[in-house]
């Protein structure tokens, strides 16, 4: 059983390989996110961490390990946006790869929409209920 010390609290990064980081940060800035951390380590890799305007989980961008390849993945991660319409439509007009539609399955589930990252990973964006 986990003590007070040893007991997972939260999550702090979810993690995506992609071979080209600088194309990744350029993306992901321009959707809103902001680099906080681009360190280099061992073998000519770095650390990069991007995160939303609001929040305190963030998107690792790691690279693959040397002589892999990336697979496009379905990520799971779900950003929320208080006007799902507006952010679909900015996000179409700069040229994301999105989804034509917003989903509207009706209560309790929220409008919806995927998009793809340069690495072709697919995330989710939600409109926030609160």
């Amino acid at each position: 059983m986990p003590t007070a010390n040893t007991a997972l609290r939260g999550i702090s990064l979810v993690c995506l390989t992609t071979p080209k980081q600088d194309e990744a940060v350029t993306f992901y800035e321009s959707i809103g996110f902001e680099k906080r951390t681009d360190t280099p380590f061992g073998g000519g890799y770095r650390w990069i961490e991007m995160y939303p305007p609001e929040g305190s989980t963030g998107i690792a961008l790691a690279p693959p390990p040397e002589g892999s390849t990336v697979e496009p993945a379905q990520t799971g991660i779900t950003l929320t946006t208080g006007d799902i319409d507006a952010a679909h439509a900015d996000m179409l007009a700069a040229g994301v790869d999105v989804d034509a539609e917003v989903s509207r399955m009706g209560d309790p589930v929220p409008p919806m929409f995927w998009f793809r990252d340069p690495s072709g990973h697919t995330l989710m964006v939600v409109q926030n209920t609160d």
